[in-house]
């Protein structure tokens, strides 16, 4: 029997990956509690696409400025050094090749590294690409943090993309609450899974074939 990875400890792996003096963007929702897990010992800098590089952990209660938010609207501080700018800026930084990792949700992800995070394509969804696209092809890799099946039990992680495409060919790992895998030429490798879970398990609940590394 197994126990899945709650969203935190997903969070906690990405960050534990995360290499000192990264320049990295989080995500809205589960990725931006990735920042809660980076290691003091690390010089991480963080980017929001909303104009900050450099921020940190969220305020103390009643010290909230309200002009220092990440892209999810959550307050945050601004650590010794960091700074706000323009939100074309920004987006320079993200489509410029200067991030080295970007950290993104996603719908679906395909075997070849297709990321799909922006629509699911249903008639009465409501779209929302933000900088995805951007940050997609821009950064110089890109994490996937998903659950790894749907509340339905649909697989998220499949042959080809079912939804519209945010960027094709561009994750390079998934971090889900069953495993993490790298995305490489020769396939799906899975690098870490939960303890419990026998590989062909998680193959059953996964839409494409997984290369076994662990």
């Amino acid at each position: 029997m197994y126990q899945k990875l709650s969203r935190d400890q997903i969070a906690e792996a990405v960050a534990q990956d995360i290499p000192d003096g990264a320049y990295v963007n989080l995500g809205i929702g589960l990725p931006t509690k990735v920042a809660h897990y980076l290691s003091a010992d690390k010089d991480v800098f963080l980017h929001s696409e909303n104009g900050l590089l450099a921020f940190g952990p969220p305020p103390a209660a009643g010290e909230e400025d309200p002009e220092l938010i990440n892209a999810g609207k959550e307050y945050v501080t601004l650590l010794t050094g960091g700074c706000y700018f323009h939100h074309g800026d920004s987006f320079a930084m993200m489509r410029g090749g200067h991030l080295d990792i970007c950290v993104l949700g996603a719908f679906q992800v395909a075997a070849n590294g297709d990321l799909a995070n922006w629509h699911t394509g249903a008639a009465d969804a409501i779209p929302a690409v933000g900088g995805a696209m951007d940050l997609a092809v821009g950064a110089k890799k890109v994490f996937v943090t998903t659950d790894h099946v749907t509340k339905t039990g649909e697989a998220k992680i499949v042959a080809e993309l079912s939804y519209p495409a945010t960027g094709l060919r561009c994750v390079d790992r998934i971090y889900t609450d069953l495993c993490v895998i790298d995305v490489c030429p020769e396939g799906l490798k899975v690098i870490r899974k939960v303890d419990g879970l026998s590989f062909a398990e998680l193959q059953s609940l996964t839409g494409a074939a997984l290369l076994d590394a662990t």
